[in-house]
């Protein structure tokens, strides 16, 4: 009996952690601050408050954030689509693909005579910090803020830098573990992931357009699971095949986003309810493993702000 006592006051906690984090969106707009990091600040509060909430492995965080970055860049893609992505093609993948590289590479500069870092801890540092975070853009953009065609290529390189920062990092920590090939095999992996990704998001983006069409289902509670249940597969299809399973989810969420089948409308609400979940959810996570006192005490808070400085007001500019 104590076990379903205890059980259920963890899910009425949940329940009630989530319901507030809904509310606090008004917070968001009375405050002008993106609703994902208000959640990462109150979540980060929360964990030095109660310890035990910030006991999560490194594994479960990288999960959960990965399940909820499945949906929200599978929303993102819906969002944009193909026209619209068509006609900012050229823009999006110069600032999504040339644009992290340039960036990740002029911060781990930074860091590296600026900070002291050596050279391999600069590296991934850039390569962490080089792509804009789709949540965050989707979330803001989401309520029209930019629109035309600036709008679609923030939108669009934001969703599109992620797997590009992603592979990039894969790449280095390859290459960073050394030996005469490492350099070649580093490359090869990011050649690899990208090309996979986006062949697994077109080939499989395809097919579930022929399905949507085509392929009626009993009850229209089902259509959104239908295409959840889809973006989930594309994303592993891919990081099976050694490809970028988050470019794939993208890529095939902007080829369905124009598409008319049956209960679209309805499709695209419950995915954006969706998405508007994984990014409460995964900067929850995430500030739940940062520990405020250490970040107060140390040299973390200077050195996050400098970073922060150089990347806001000079790099992302001057490359962009």
């Amino acid at each position: 009996m104590d076990d379903v006592l205890t059980f259920g006051l963890v899910i009425a906690a949940i329940a009630a952690a989530g319901l507030f984090a809904l509310f606090s969106s008004r917070i968001s707009d009375y405050l002008r601050v993106p609703g994902p990091a208000l959640f990462l600040v109150l979540a980060a509060v929360a964990s030095d408050v109660w310890p035990a909430l910030g006991d999560l492995g490194p594994e479960t965080v990288q999960r959960i954030v990965t399940v909820a970055l499945i949906f929200v860049l599978f929303d993102g893609g819906m969002h944009i689509g193909w026209q619209r992505c068509r006609a900012a093609a050229a823009p999006i993948a110069t600032i999504g693909i040339a644009g992290t590289f340039l960036t990740a590479a002029a911060l781990a500069v930074v860091a590296h005579l600026l900070l002291g870092f050596d050279w391999t801890a600069a590296l991934l540092l850039g390569t962490a910090l080089a792509p804009t975070d789709p949540a965050v853009v989707f979330s803001v953009l989401g309520k029209r803020e930019v629109v035309g065609r600036s709008g679609t290529i923030i939108e669009g390189e934001s969703g599109a830098n992620d797997p590009v920062g992603i592979a990039l990092m894969v790449s280095l920590l390859i290459v960073a573990e050394g030996g005469s090939n490492a350099v070649r095999h580093g490359a090869v992996e990011f050649v690899l992931q990208m090309t996979v990704g986006a062949g697994v998001g077109v080939l499989l983006g395809a097919l579930l357009i022929r399905v949507t069409r085509r392929v009626t289902l009993p009850s229209e509670a089902l259509y959104p699971l239908r295409t959840m249940a889809a973006a989930a597969l594309i994303y592993g299809v891919a990081t099976v095949a050694h490809g970028s399973g988050f470019l794939a989810v993208f890529v095939a969420g902007i080829m369905l986003g124009d598409v008319r089948g049956p209960y679209q409308r309805e499709v695209r609400r419950v995915h954006a309810s969706l998405a508007s979940l994984g990014e409460i959810v995964a900067f929850a996570v995430l500030g739940l493993t940062i520990n405020l006192k250490q970040v107060f005490t140390s040299d973390a808070w200077w050195i996050g702000l400098v970073v922060a400085v150089v990347l806001t007001l000079v790099v992302r500019p001057l490359f962009v």
